[in-house]
């Protein structure tokens, strides 16, 4: 082993604990600030080279990622996401249809968003609604949790990994949703009857609710049209084949222009955090191509993705829980086109890491807001609760997958 490679192992191997982890004890770092200093070191130990640490970021991926973060700030700050909260509250009458539509509502919005975006703006809206009916409020942000997680893994924008894999793969939007869109579907009405089975206390009672009004928001209907306008005709444009990056960041572009919405409402809004640690882990990974240490692994693994969906979905599976699912996407990703069947891999990695998020509350980033959020409204969401049902969510979903996947190969 060269010097280059004995010196980029140990630092590479800290920054995916400190990314498995979320943070370094003593330190305030969290999962973007240990990317960035991990691929800052990197290049400085002349394990990389700047220009080709600058290579290795995928600008497609980040531009994709942004576009979509400023289409949902729009969104946001039109009421969007207020009003469709009001419009589940005014149609449910039932505990169980409760959680039916913040369930749908949460998939169908995290398939076109952001799933981190479903966790930020619904969980407080599920919390008064839940405070105001006098409900288990626990049931219903489980809920919203996996159905964010879930709905994501139908589409190349739900979430960051699916993004990832959508710019390496070039896979068709339309054709990713045909694919995928099923299982997500799915995996829905079963994690709904789940959660109904495990909380027989909360849906099995009288279940008859009377309907109730959440705190006035201003909407601001403008602004709302010009959104839901442009994000339809984004979404025709993914349908149709047009680039993603150049559809998304297009309808961003046209809705920051305007005379009254300030750039700094929208940008405030924006993730800069997760574009910097996904900007560190290009590099991070990249040193790994680098230094060979991925022709050294896939031999190692090549039996495993080679042994078809399931085998490769376990894989992903326990990698995105040990690793987070972003790295654990970067580390296989390099591997998938030579497989037998890339198309079949890349959907697979893309349906297991989104799904794996599912299993403990530390899986995705969009568990954690919810869980945080809970917290300050005095609603505590504990891991043992969590895994109660993510476990039997994760394992069915996972299993629906990996079935669809393999007759529709």
């Amino acid at each position: 082993m060269n010097l280059s490679s004995t010196l980029a192992i140990p630092v590479i191997v800290f920054t995916f604990i400190g990314v498995a982890v979320g943070e370094i004890p003593g330190l305030k770092m969290n999962r973007a600030t240990i990317a960035l200093v991990a691929a800052v070191l990197l290049v400085t130990l002349r394990i990389i080279t700047p220009s080709a640490a600058l290579g290795t970021v995928d600008s497609g991926t980040l531009v994709l990622l942004f576009a979509m973060m400023v289409i949902s700030a729009h969104l946001e700050i039109a009421g969007f996401f207020t009003w469709i909260g009001q419009l589940i509250v005014r149609q449910t009458r039932s505990s169980r249809w409760l959680l039916a539509w913040i369930m749908a509502v949460a998939g169908l919005v995290a398939a076109l968003f952001l799933n981190d975006t479903v966790a930020v703006v619904f969980t407080p809206l599920v919390l008064k609604v839940t405070r105001s009916l006098h409900r288990d409020p626990i049931p219903y942000v489980l809920g919203l949790a996996t159905a964010a997680n879930i709905g994501s893994s139908a589409t190349i924008t739900g979430n960051p990994q699916n993004i990832l894999v959508g710019s390496s793969s070039h896979i068709p939007f339309a054709v990713f949703l045909g694919r995928l869109g099923p299982v997500a579907l799915i995996g829905l009405v079963l994690a709904w009857f789940i959660l109904v089975g495990l909380y027989r206390a909360e849906f099995g009672r009288a279940s008859h609710i009377q309907a109730t009004e959440l705190d006035h928001v201003e909407i601001d209907r403008a602004l709302l049209w010009k959104s839901l306008a442009l994000t339809c005709l984004m979404t025709i444009a993914f349908l149709s084949g047009i680039s993603l990056q150049l559809a998304a960041i297009a309808v961003a572009a046209a809705l920051l222009i305007s005379r009254r919405i300030k750039p700094d409402a929208v940008f405030e809004r924006v993730d800069w955090s997760l574009l910097i640690f996904f900007s560190g882990l290009f590099v991070v990974t990249g040193a790994l191509e680098q230094v060979h240490v991925l022709d050294q692994l896939f031999p190692l693994v090549q039996p495993v993705m080679k042994a078809g969906v399931g085998p490769l979905a376990v894989l992903t599976v326990v990698l995105s829980n040990l690793i987070s699912n972003v790295p654990a996407v970067l580390l296989l990703r390099s591997m998938v086109p030579q497989l037998g069947n890339p198309v079949q891999a890349w959907l697979t990695l893309a349906m297991a890491s989104t799904l794996a998020g599912n299993l403990t509350l530390l899986g995705s980033v969009a568990n954690l807001i919810v869980a945080e959020t809970a917290r300050t409204w005095g609603v505590k969401l504990s891991f043992r609760e969590y895994l109660r049902a993510g476990v039997p969510i994760t394992v069915v979903t996972i299993v629906v997958g990996i079935l669809w996947l393999s007759v529709t190969a």
